[in-house]
């Protein structure tokens, strides 16, 4: 088998070298539905019912589900919007936002 060949020119980029990613995870409570689940998600990530619903059902057997892997900006602005929704109507005793922290991907 021939060995792979690096043209002149080209660079070969150490993982080290590239930029950090880190997780957006979504923490579970008992102050918001499946339908306020689906519903911030669908409108901040633009998930499929069938994603959202996904992560909704995640969340609430495993306490956390990780939402999406980015740098780290992007990552702390999903974080900012899911924190910024606000409470669940639904429910009177919701009386603010779900919880959501950014963690390192270790990639």
């Amino acid at each position: 088998m021939a060995k792979p060949t690096v043209s002149p020119g080209t660079e070969t980029t150490e993982r080290a070298e590239l930029t950090p990613l880190y997780r957006v995870v979504l923490l579970d409570d008992d102050d918001h539905t499946y339908d306020y689940v689906i519903e911030m998600l669908q409108k901040i990530f633009i998930f499929s019912l069938e994603q959202a619903y996904h992560h909704a059902e995640e969340v609430d057997a495993c306490g956390r589900t990780i939402l999406i892997t980015c740098e780290l900006p992007q990552a702390e602005y999903a974080r900012d919007q899911i924190q910024a929704y606000g409470p669940d109507w639904r429910l009177p005793r919701s009386k603010g936002s779900m919880s959501a922290v950014v963690e390192s991907s270790g990639f």
